[in-house]
Order: structure tokens, then sequence, then C-alpha cells
């Protein structure tokens, strides 16, 4: 790279087409990782049942993804303000391809788990350092511009993925194995455009020192207490041995962890910029999209075909009303927030509309009108679109270009943490309450619950009363679920409210009598 370009790039000076063919790159590699993941949505009821596993391991083909990502993706953010931002992005790609690929040829739920779990690897390393790349480039006042597009791609990804994990499910000659194939010959091309497009500066330091001891500790303690979150009320009693202990361990090592993050030279969560006003809000508000963006596409999909029937191309069609709500809003609010300079009105709004929307889903049944849930499910999408890369947009205009990297993955942490543990608590509840269900039904028929089948998701094995009793069972348990979303989600209100109005900066980094007290 020229020092023209260094100079240019780290002073925002790079021109409109520029950025484009720069940022084609990154969203292709964000499109790629995103609808791989999502692609599993409405094809995963199918690759249950034919694996013959049960609700907990559906569960957690998710979960893993989404933990792994969540514990690695501060390491990326961290990687990224020390080494190559583009060689982390074309690694994090190449990482989550390989998992892919592992992940089709698994031939039971503990192997899909598994793969799922380093698949996880990559995605985290998309998902920080697709923004951290944009940040790189772009002033934040521009950026609200930008980041309309990147908006766009991940509601179109999350549209596409779905939709072609249907269609490919219900292509015979196909399968569901080629739900994870299908991307790496999309990964390539996105390597391809990245190797030609992506040019940034490159900030070498001698006295680079990685936080592994804290990073593994964080990991450790948030996997601990998410497995409890699994298997609590179900395979051991709240108040039992089991439960002190996993939750104490979990705790012990999270507290670790911050004792840790507090002394190393180079934390990989800066407790610093953490304690940051707008930073801590930001993180606060990002726990509850993320419950909202992971655990709507995961169980209104699970909804769609387990509670009403539909195939899995039909179910990804129905969740089309939540993406549309998701392109339009994270597009526009990108080029008003550009014109007006200020984040904080959009935010709001979005976390209002996202507790009506979650609202409007508690109600559901396994009768609910379609045109009722592709309302509702619309106003989650544009309550997500507001706020959700809103939120990362406003933590990085606070940080200087040094800590971006950080700053931006710890948001991206939190937000994925959320996405982890949303998933997992509401799988935990959508569980027990379909058991208890599934259980009462069969009583008053006189059908030995235990005999029944009803554990698995392998509805085609099953006497058609027996079906009936299952299907109503997940369609009357999803409102419920979408009940604790809209309490999680008043918190992300609060939060947003108590942010500080501010204006976003025409500079990439900050000016030097203007830099944090965290950024020496």
């Amino acid at each position: 790279m020229s020092a023209a370009t260094e100079t240019r790039a780290e002073h925002g000076q790079m021109t409109h087409r520029e950025i484009m063919e720069a940022l084609s790159g990154l969203l292709l590699v964000l499109f790629v990782a995103m609808a791989s993941s999502t692609i599993v949505s409405t094809a995963l009821p199918k690759i249950i049942g034919d694996l013959h596993g049960s609700q907990t391991q559906y569960t957690w083909v998710v979960t893993a993804t989404l933990l792994t990502a969540t514990a690695t993706t501060p390491i990326w953010g961290k990687l990224s303000d020390l080494y190559s931002k583009k060689l982390l992005v074309q690694l994090s790609i190449v990482l989550f391809v390989i998992g892919s690929l592992a992940a089709g040829f698994t031939q039971n739920t503990e192997q899909l788990i598994a793969a799922r779990a380093f698949q996880g690897i990559g995605m985290g390393g998309v998902q920080a350092l697709v923004q951290v790349a944009i940040a790189a480039m772009i002033p934040p006042r521009e950026r609200g511009r930008y980041n309309g597009y990147l908006g766009g791609v991940l509601a179109l990804s999350t549209v596409a993925g779905p939709l072609l994990g249907g269609l490919i499910v219900d292509t015979s000659w196909l399968g569901w194995r080629w739900c994870f194939f299908i991307g790496a010959p999309f990964a390539v091309i996105a390597l391809a455009v990245l190797q030609k497009t992506l040019h940034l500066p490159v900030m070498r330091r001698d006295d680079v020192k990685i936080d592994y001891l804290g990073a593994t500790l964080i990991a450790a303690g948030v996997s601990v207490i998410l497995i409890w979150i699994s298997f609590v009320d179900g395979s051991f009693a709240w108040l039992s041995w089991q439960t002190f202990a996993m939750v104490g361990g979990g705790v012990l090592l999270l507290a670790l962890a911050t004792w840790v993050e507090s002394r190393v030279a180079e934390p990989v969560v800066p407790l610093p910029i953490v304690r940051e006003r707008t930073t801590a809000l930001a993180i606060i508000g990002s726990l509850a999209v993320g419950m909202a963006m992971f655990g709507g596409a995961v169980f209104l999909g699970q909804y769609f075909q387990i509670g009403r029937g539909y195939s899995p191309t039909e179910a990804g069609l129905l969740m089309i009303p939540m993406m549309f709500g998701i392109l339009v809003s994270s597009t526009v609010a990108g080029k008003m927030i550009t014109k007006s300079g200020r984040i904080k009105p959009y935010v709001v709004t979005g976390t209002i509309v996202l507790v009506a929307g979650f609202a409007g889903l508690s109600v559901l049944d396994h009768d609910t009108p379609l045109w009722y849930i592709g309302t509702a499910m619309a106003v989650v999408g544009i309550g997500v679109g507001l706020s959700m890369q809103n939120l990362v947009l406003a933590v990085q205009n606070t940080v200087s270009l040094k800590d971006i990297g950080a700053a931006s993955s710890t948001v991206a942490f939190f937000r994925s943490l959320g996405g982890t543990i949303g998933v997992s608590i509401l799988g935990a509840v959508l569980a027990r309450r379909v058991s208890d269900s599934i259980t009462t039904q069969l009583t008053a028929m006189g059908v030995p619950a235990g005999s029944s089948g009803g554990s698995t998701l392998d509805l085609n094995g099953m006497p058609e009363a027996i079906q009936h009793v299952v299907r109503a069972a997940y369609g009357d348990a999803t409102g419920h679920i979408f009940l604790i979303s809209m309490g999680v989600a008043v918190i992300g209100v609060i939060a947003a409210i108590a942010m500080k109005p501010s204006k976003l900066r025409t500079t990439v980094d900050l000016p030097a009598d203007k830099e944090p007290a965290f950024a020496d």
C-alpha cells in the first residue's frame, strides 16, 4: 500500500468510489457468513428430525455457534488493533467455511454441534472485523449512510438464508447437507474480491500481548452458565447441588476474568471503555437487540414448521416481513443520521418499536392469523433496523481510531452474548412448556406420554393424533417466549433513553485534544 493511500484512509479522504469498492468486498464477506448462518433457521427442524435430535439439541446447534462467536469476538477485535485487518477478515471467513464444510459431513447431532461451534469462531471474526474495517475507512458522520448498506445486506442475507435453506431441504436431490456446502464457492469469490479491493493501513506494534487467559475465563464462565440454563428444571432441579456448582462456578470464572482484564496490559475487553457511559448503555441495548435478532429468526422458523405445519420453503417466505422491516428501517435511518449527525433519536425509537413488536408476538398460538404474525414481525424488524447498527456507531463515535477494534468488538461481543443467552433461555423455556403441554394432552387422551416420541422433532414417524398434539404444544408455547423477550427489550428502551445526545464527528479519528482518558 502506498503512503498516499494510507494518509487518505487515516484522514477519511477516500472518495465515494474507493469506499464502495472496498465496501463491496466487506459486504460480500458479511453476506456469505450471515447467509450461511441463517440458512439453517428453516432447515434445522428437518436436520434435527433426520438426526433424531431433541429440542435441547436443536437449541444447542444454534447456541454452540453463538457461544464461540461471542467468546472470540473481543479477541478478533483486539487483534485488529495490532495486526492487518484485511488478513484477519480473510482468515475469519476461511475458518467459517471450514466449519461449514465439517457441519455438512456430520452424522449425528453431537458432531453437528461441534462443527457449528468451530464455525462460530469464524463468524465472530466476520461480525467484528467488518465493523472495524468500515470504521477505519469512514468518519462517523458519513458512516450512517454506509451503515444503511450494511443493514440492507444483513436483512438480505437473513431473508436469502432461510429461503435458500427451505428450498434446499425441499429439493430431494440436494438434501440438507447442501445448506452447509453451498457457501464455499461464494466464500472463495469473497476472498478474491477482498484481496483486490480492501486496502487499510496496518498499525504494527512490537510490544503485542494478547490476553488469552482473560478470553479463556470469559468463554468458560459464559459456557458454564449457558449449560446450566439448558438443563435446569429438566435434568436437575433449580435448588440442587448442580445449580449451585454451575452458577457459582460460572460467576466465579467471570469474576476472575474481570480481575484479569483490570490488570493485564492488553485486555480483550478493556474495562475503561466498557465503563464509559455511551459504551455501557450501548452494551445494555445490544443485549436486547441480540435477543431479538437471534431469538426471532430461530424460534419463528420452528414455529411455522413445527407449530403450523408449513414446509421449510414456506417458513422462509413467511419470515420475509421481519427482514423487510430491517432492510427498510436501517437504510432510511442511515441516510437520515448522515444528514442530521444525530443518532440517539433513532436508537430510542428503535428500542420502543422493538418492545411493541415483541408485545404483538407474545400472543401467538397455533391458530393466530398469518396477517397478524406478519405485521408483528415487520414491527420487530423495524426496531432491530433502527437500533442494531446504530448502537455500534454510537460507541465508535466516542473512541479514537487505535481503539476502534476493541470498542466495536466489545459491543458485538455483548450483542452476541445477548443472542446466546436469549436463545438458551428461550429454548429452555420453550422445551419445558412444550414437554408439559404434550404430557398433559396425552394423559388426557389416555396415551402414555413417555412412549409417544413427542420428545423429538421427527413428526413424520408419529400418528396423526400425536402430531396434532405436538404442533399445538409448539404453537401455543412460542408466544410465551416472546413475552419474556418483551420484558428484556424494555431494559433496552431505558438504556437508549439514558444515552447522552451527541453529534457524530466528521473525521475518522478523534482530534488529539479530545482523546479519551482510556486511549493512552
